[in-house]
């Protein structure tokens, strides 16, 4: 469904309730005060075709399927401002002179109660689809709230794990800059213990040559 498609449509609908109100208001208006209030009427009226022409060409900018869901939704707005037009013009007979507002009105009778009735099922539908889209908006804003709660989440979540990361590299680096210097030790205490090993096997030598020579010179004698 087109988004832009709904804009108009909840426009027209929220315009079709007000020119209803209108309608039955004025009807017990008399004089200037309802030349004011038809007129007031008569300017909705204009609004509602443009939004039923911006309706129209949307509809037709769609895909097929689309687009004939929409076209018949459109048929029946039509309809609607045809009826809110009709009521207008019935309401607007008031202003005529008695002798041709009570021939209009005999001859149009039982077009006045069905167009009473067709305005009553006409508020309905319109309070039904207003409420409709209302609901639509609230759902779409209860999800619009989830997802981004959600999305906090994540974000915190993969923080808090980057953090987790961070620290754990840190760690990593301290076991090897230990691990070095314990090689480095190592390595010096295996030098160590290879020099001490010449030390000793030097000065065991040098014991032994002595112990030789102070034999050889006590024998001698």
């Amino acid at each position: 469904m087109s988004e832009v498609f709904e804009g108009y449509e909840r426009q027209y609908c929220e315009l079709s309730a007000n020119l209803s109100k209108k309608c039955t208001a004025s009807g017990a208006l008399n004089g200037e005060k309802k030349k004011q209030k038809l007129s007031e009427i008569k300017a909705g009226l204009e609004d509602a075709e443009a939004l039923i022409r911006k309706m129209d060409l949307e509809a037709r900018s769609l895909q097929p399927n689309v687009k004939a869901v929409l076209l018949a939704k459109l048929r029946e707005y039509k309809s609607d401002l045809n009826n809110l037009k009709s009521e207008v013009k019935r309401i607007a007979s008031g202003n005529l002179n008695p002798a041709a507002r009570d021939e209009l009105l005999e001859s149009g009778m039982a077009d006045a109660l069905t167009a009473s009735a067709d305005q009553r099922s006409r508020l309905m539908t319109t309070t039904e689809r207003l409420n409709q889209s209302s609901d639509r908006i609230k759902d779409s804003r209860r999800t619009m709230l989830e997802t981004e709660e959600l999305g906090v989440s994540i974000l915190q979540d993969l923080h808090s794990q980057r953090q987790s990361l961070l620290h754990a590299n840190n760690t990593l680096h301290g076991v090897d800059d230990n691990i070095g210097k314990s090689k480095r030790i190592l390595t010096n205490m295996s030098r160590r213990m290879s020099r001490n090993k010449w030390i000793v096997g030097i000065i065991i030598s040098l014991l032994v040559i002595a112990i030789i020579v102070i034999l050889y010179f006590k024998l001698a004698k």
